[in-house]
């Protein structure tokens, strides 16, 4: 390939836009000096507020940041699984992709999300995301295995388009050259509304009189949302960085469209895909971390032994085994949960590992797991109903599908727990509870109040 003075991929850059008809993705892969991909998530506002995302796993293994959309995917309820695959497979037919790194989310990806229920009426504060949501930006950093890669994306239209490769170039290497940006002044909390509990309390127990009055529902999740306001926008790159910093064995996940941006600190898989290796995560069944290691380690005792939680979590052991076994040659499901744990909370935790065609999409995969006994209920359809009928909110992405998928058909996603919306001056956050026959209100709604945490203490509303 030639060299033209600059970049060595610019040759090939303008041989593909002058042979192009209509647009097409032209990407590239770089390896660069160590960076911090939060720097990079922070520095970008400059050009890309409205349209960055940030993606953590809970292993610390791998970061995402993308700046910018060259391309939006966006479904309605009906193709809302299918839609986005079909758009991202008719995209990179066409792409020309230059990527020398067998390197794990490099190259063109597609980050975003899906609602958890698009039968549900909209809420207005999620009114910029759509039921499927995902962009493919037109920088992003990736951190794997401790080196860091830089991918350009560049939807061209032709010769025309020629300058934009020097622009991107120079736009690239500001953001990674720059410093720390400077956070406005922190916006002050003037006032948290919680909802009527009393009222959620009774939806619980009309949810438990419904289980005990259908022999085929087991359990339904009901959810409930507090909205803190405060005297100013809200700086959702403070709120990200906290989350980091107090929750580094969760995922962390942040995705902004337009004023909205949706984050949280979710310590829940949904499912990894790798080549042929399929990851997911039994995670229901939860208590409270001890103010003490004495007392954590009793009530880590008290959670494997819990009459309630041991049931409510092998429901979703149920239901991942069973989807996965119809998906995968081999499937590999512990007889038993351990514990995972968490600031605020420790859970019964199952890993599960298949091994399934390296050439299906990760997509198919979501759609299937999507909800588990976990958000959604068992049977997931009869919990959806009781839901819509108990619930008088839109979940928006809160407890859905968030994540990534590159051209190699794999990918991973994080079930959006744990997690909130911040729409200017609001931040709306979100937390539920399994509800099973011997349930008790009073209970769940403190569950509901411990999950809460990681998001008030993110926005400064709360360090219990």
């Amino acid at each position: 390939m030639a060299k033209i003075k600059g970049h060595p991929l610019k040759g090939a850059f303008i041989h593909f836009i002058q042979e192009i008809n209509g647009s097409t993705l032209f990407s590239y892969v770089e390896k660069v000096e160590a960076a911090d991909p939060i720097r990079f998530y922070e520095r970008g506002k400059e050009w890309y507020k409205g349209e960055r995302f940030y993606f953590k796993d809970r292993d610390s293994e791998m970061t995402l940041a993308g700046l910018g959309s060259v391309h939006t995917i966006q479904h309605g309820p009906k193709k809302r699984f299918a839609g986005v695959e079909s758009d991202w497979d008719a995209l990179m037919k066409q792409a020309s992709v230059h990527n020398p790194y067998d390197v794990y989310g490099t190259g063109p990806v597609a980050f975003g999300g899906f609602s958890f229920d698009p039968a549900q009426q909209e809420g207005e504060e999620w009114s910029r995301f759509a039921p499927s949501f995902f962009y493919v930006p037109e920088l992003m950093m990736t951190v794997y295995g401790g080196e860091t890669y830089v991918t350009v994306n560049m939807l061209c239209d032709g010769a025309e388009s020629g300058p934009l490769f020097d622009y991107l170039e120079k736009r690239k290497k500001w953001i990674l050259a720059g410093n720390d940006l400077q956070f406005d002044k922190e916006a002050v909390l003037e006032k948290i509304h919680t909802g009527d509990t009393s009222v959620w309390k009774k939806s619980v127990q009309s949810a438990i009189q419904a289980i005990e009055s259908d022999d085929e529902l087991k359990k339904v999740v009901l959810a409930r949302k507090v909205t803190a306001v405060f005297d100013q926008a809200i700086e959702p790159d403070r709120v990200l960085r906290r989350l980091g910093e107090g929750q580094p064995d969760s995922f962390i996940f942040s995705i902004e469209a337009m004023d909205s941006c949706f984050l949280g600190a979710s310590p829940e898989r949904l499912v990894k895909k790798r080549n042929s290796t399929l990851l997911t995560t039994c995670l229901a069944g939860s208590i409270a971390r001890g103010k003490t290691e004495e007392e954590d380690q009793r009530l880590e005792m008290e959670l494997l032994t819990d009459d309630k939680n041991r049931i409510e979590h092998d429901y979703v052991v149920q239901m991942i085994r069973r989807e996965m076994q119809s998906m995968c040659e081999e499937v590999m499901v512990p007889t038993e949960p351990i514990i995972m744990k968490v600031r605020d909370i420790q859970h019964l935790y199952t890993p599960v590992i298949g091994t399934a065609d390296e050439h299906e999409s990760i997509l198919r995969f979501v759609e299937r797991f999507h909800p588990t006994p976990a958000l959604g209920g068992l049977p997931a359809q009869k919990a959806l109903h009781v839901i819509r009928e108990l619930e008088p909110m839109d979940r928006g992405f809160y407890a859905a599908p968030i994540g990534w998928m590159d051209y190699r058909k794999n990918g991973e996603f994080a079930v959006a727990i744990r997690s909130g919306l911040l729409v200017k001056n609001e931040a709306f956050l979100y937390a539920g509870c399994g509800v099973v026959p011997n349930s008790n209100p009073e209970t769940e709604l403190e569950e509901t109040n411990m999950k809460l945490r990681p998001m008030l203490r993110a926005i400064g509303g709360s360090d219990e």
